[in-house]
């Protein structure tokens, strides 16, 4: 009797779609090179080892007659995690932290995972490092902890077992692309086992009520690694971002079911690990030179809080026929709007000259708000006068040079008189809601009543 042929299919590594051929571009995403082949997998081979107990079957019931109560946070002992979640950790939730190799996940990982374990017993899952390896981490972070246990393992269901037998309050796993399970027929990392681990670490959690954290890669992109359906699964998902050659780090919520997906976390990599950092404001513009053309500080607004950032502008001649254009931190085609602005309604000659833009210290913000820093910072480095070091500026810039109103000027202009500034420039429309700031308010209609008090 001949043995039947493996049934194969195509799966996208980058959308996760199937196809029963091959293609050199997906029909869905678009991506190039990103079908591979794997062995069929049907939904009912799919294995059940569950040692768990789930709960009681819940039946259908009116909206009305259901229970209500706030879901309870778990503080996690990292205030800048626990802001960016909403509060702290809801049961049963699962959240994926996503970021580039080496930006320091399993070290922030490891320091919440010792927080945690402070109050609650704690199930740390490696696939990429041995126990050893995270004990010498641990030995350098000072994150040792009795109730931390550690458990170097990849297979899912020997993950589920141990959560069964430690009976843990909360679990790590780092990271998701080295789990795996027996019964699917493809390689750790590949899009069917990203997937099938995914959603039955999300069936533990909704069944035991055990928050779970889950480590995740990012593509070059700067997407998470794996199908999209590995962000649609999960409850919260947070990206910490930022440049290995600086010492700030950026954690961001872009999927938050409990919480909002403004905030903002900010950490400084030191020596023993991750440290919180308490007044970012003031370490962002520590280092501003002195009366220097082309910078200017601005008020980002992060979630609820408000960051003092310094917008710097170089502008220089060129001899090439298409002058450079270059943005840092800041959204490209805002600086492009902006740029021919100046050019239209002030006659400036930028066609003739490199322009760079830069958010110094790391920091990326693309709001409206700060395209007047943004002309306020090329103007200064076009004319080469400085703007005024204890000035600040917030403003979104029309098309035909008129300042529009921002959000939360009243939060921006209390973060300036906090850390010592003395004139905020701003549109005239938001003057009537700051009427008891102690900070002078210098409004402006346009562009270029604003370019004409604020450069010396």
């Amino acid at each position: 009797m001949i043995a039947s042929k493996p049934e194969t299919h195509f799966l996208c590594q980058s959308c996760g779609n199937e196809f029963p051929r091959w293609y050199g571009q997906c029909p869905v995403c678009g991506e190039w090179n990103t079908l591979t082949e794997e062995l069929q997998t049907s939904r009912s081979k799919l294995q059940n080892k569950s040692q768990i107990q789930n709960p009681k079957q819940e039946k259908p019931t009116p909206i009305t007659e259901i229970d209500f109560n706030n879901e309870e946070r778990m503080a996690t002992g990292m205030g800048e995690l626990d802001r960016v979640l909403g509060g702290g950790m809801v049961a049963g939730s699962v959240v994926l932290v996503a970021g580039e190799p080496g930006i320091g996940k399993s070290t922030m990982m490891l320091q919440a995972a010792e927080a945690l374990a402070k109050n609650s017993k704690v199930l740390y899952v490696s696939g990429e490092e041995s126990a050893k390896q995270i004990r010498l981490r641990a030995e350098r972070l000072g994150t040792l902890s009795k109730t931390l246990i550690l458990y170097p393992e990849t297979d899912l269901f020997a993950i589920e077992r141990a959560i069964e037998e430690v009976k843990p309050q909360f679990v790590v796993i780092d990271s998701i692309q080295t789990i795996f399970r027996d019964d699917v027929a493809s390689a750790a990392s590949s899009v069917a086992q990203v997937r099938e681990c995914a959603a039955y670490l999300v069936r533990i959690a909704k069944s035991t009520g055990i928050p779970i954290f889950i480590v995740g890669h990012v593509t070059k992109e700067g997407t998470v690694a794996g199908p999209r359906v590995l962000e649609h699964v999960v409850d919260t998902v947070l990206y910490f971002e930022g440049e290995q050659h600086k010492q700030y780090r950026l954690l961001r919520a872009t999927k938050n079911r409990f919480g909002s997906t403004n905030e903002v976390g900010i950490f400084e990599m030191k020596e023993r690990g991750l440290v919180e950092v308490a007044n970012p404001s003031e370490v962002f513009l520590s280092e501003r030179p002195e009366k220097s053309p082309g910078s200017v500080i601005t008020a980002a607004i992060e979630g609820t809080r408000p960051l003092l950032v310094e917008i710097q502008a170089l502008v220089a001649p060129t001899k090439m026929a298409y002058p450079i254009r270059k943005a840092t931190g800041v959204d490209y085609n805002r600086v492009a709007i902006v740029i021919a602005v100046l050019e239209r309604h002030l006659g400036f000659k930028l066609s003739s000259m490199d322009i760079y833009v830069n958010a110094a210290g790391g920091v990326r913000t693309v709001e409206p708000a700060i395209d007047l820093p943004i002309a306020l910072a090329i103007a200064s480095g076009y004319k080469n006068r400085p703007i005024d070091q204890k000035a600040l500026a917030i403003g979104e810039i029309g098309l035909a040079g008129e300042l529009r109103s921002v959000n939360h000027a009243e939060q921006r202009v209390r973060e300036a008189e906090k850390l010592g500034f003395q004139t905020v420039y701003l549109p005239n429309a938001n003057l009537k809601e700051l009427k008891k700031a102690k900070i002078k308010l210098d409004g402006a209609a346009g562009i270029k009543d604003a370019l004409t008090a604020s450069l010396q």
